[in-house]
């Protein structure tokens, strides 16, 4: 994940940021946990964990010149349940800048397909704002806003921290 932000940094600082929005960090090595949060409500906590590892994209990043608003660039993960473990899915992220300077504007918004029971799909997006002065990105939130499969009707958020050659994300989700 971070790889990606040095490879794109040639679109500058602003770019570095968006890349770590594929980060995704396991809360624990087991399966997603359902605990009810009232029976009145009948809404159900997940809680789970899981590391983001980026693809290679094979694509030339390095262009030289500072971003402009509206410059944009896509980027892939797989996920696992452990760092080198398991794989339980991959995601896709897309990235524009929204704003230059100091700091920076990238608006996300990226898919997690998942696959290691529970299955389905978790959408998200985020507005990253990065500081060229900052060497490396810190944790940030995705927000969650929806779902499929298993995951249908969910809200919440994803937090994601940089974790070596991977992104941890620590899911919080509520259906």
């Amino acid at each position: 994940m971070f790889r990606s932000f040095r490879r794109i940094g040639a679109l500058g600082a602003c770019t570095v940021a968006a890349v770590a929005f594929t980060a995704v960090a396991p809360v624990s090595a087991a399966p997603a946990t359902v605990t009810p949060l009232s029976a009145a409500s009948q809404a159900e906590d997940l809680e789970f964990t899981l590391y983001a590892k980026e693809v290679p994209g094979g694509q030339d990043d390095e262009t030289g010149r500072a971003p402009e608003v509206g410059d944009s660039f896509a980027f892939a993960d797989d996920l696992f349940r452990t760092k080198g473990g398991e794989k339980v899915g991959r995601d896709g992220v897309s990235c524009t800048v929204a704003r230059t300077g100091s700091p920076g504007d990238l608006q996300c918004v990226g898919t997690f397909v998942l696959t290691g029971g529970p299955g389905g799909q978790i959408a998200g997006q985020t507005l990253l704002s990065v500081d060229p002065a900052d060497e490396a990105p810190a944790a940030f939130d995705i927000a969650v806003t929806g779902g499929t499969g298993d995951f249908k009707d969910v809200r919440g958020t994803i937090r994601s921290t940089p974790d070596g050659d991977y992104s941890r994300l620590e899911f919080h989700l509520t259906r």
